[in-house]
């Protein structure tokens, strides 16, 4: 599995066909795919290629095992 900075993951940000990807707990998800996240922006609050945790913690009218659907592309490096 790879291990990113936070600085590698903002390039993920899926804009102009690029990968979309997120972090939640140090873990990595790569959310391209998903519906809710076009052109890397979910609802109009959150942007890919960023650390969701607070977000998801505090916010989110969800809980986070809706990145379950999504798969761990890697892990943020400590």
């Amino acid at each position: 599995m790879q291990e990113f900075t936070l600085e590698e993951v903002a390039r993920y940000s899926g804009k102009n066909g690029e990968k979309a990807y997120v972090v939640y707990k140090d873990k990595v998800y790569d959310i391209t795919e998903s519906d809710f996240w076009s052109e890397g922006e979910h609802m109009g609050l959150h942007e890919a290629g960023n650390d969701l945790t607070e977000a998801l913690e505090t916010e989110a009218p969800h809980e986070s095992s809706a990145l379950d659907a999504y798969p761990v592309v890697g892990t943020i490096k400590k």
